[in-house]
């Protein structure tokens, strides 16, 4: 993913810049973005006045590189370590999310922008009440260190 965006991406992710700049989702914030190939987000551990959530006064950085082909195909998303401790999330910031996939069992879509899936981490983060790491952390970490997580399913 070290190519350069088509013009057709550029285009697309200057758009979502812009919306991102007008209407950032709750609880996150654009820190950086370097020629729109990758953005860095903080993301407030989400706060709900009924319940206790794991996360709360935490903040989450989340790097994300578009591709060449993007929105054809989903940005590498990835929490900056150290993650959140999640059954999603491992710790080198890998997340097991469908929607930032694509092929077989993918689900993103061009219709999905960044709002979008800065909102479903947050809400993944919420809906959390067991603060453990995805079976084989450590196992997964050592086979992927250095790869994107592109790279496994």
């Amino acid at each position: 993913m070290s190519r350069t965006p088509t013009a057709v991406a550029q285009r697309r992710i200057q758009s979502e810049l812009r919306d991102w700049l007008q209407h950032p989702p709750d609880g996150c914030r654009l820190v950086q973005y370097d020629d729109l190939h990758t953005w860095i987000i903080e993301l407030q551990g989400p706060e709900s006045p009924c319940q206790p959530q794991l996360y709360t006064g935490e903040t989450f950085r989340l790097r994300i590189l578009f591709s060449e082909r993007y929105p054809l195909e989903p940005p590498e998303v990835t929490f900056v370590p150290p993650s959140p401790v999640h059954p999603h999330i491992y710790s080198n910031g890998h997340i097991c999310l469908d929607i930032l996939y694509d092929g077989h069992n993918g689900g993103w879509s061009p219709a999905l922008t960044i709002n979008k899936v800065a909102l479903s981490l947050r809400s993944m983060l919420a809906s959390n009440t067991d603060p453990r790491r995805p079976p084989g952390d450590a196992d997964y970490c050592a086979r992927m260190r250095g790869r994107s997580p592109k790279e496994t399913r």
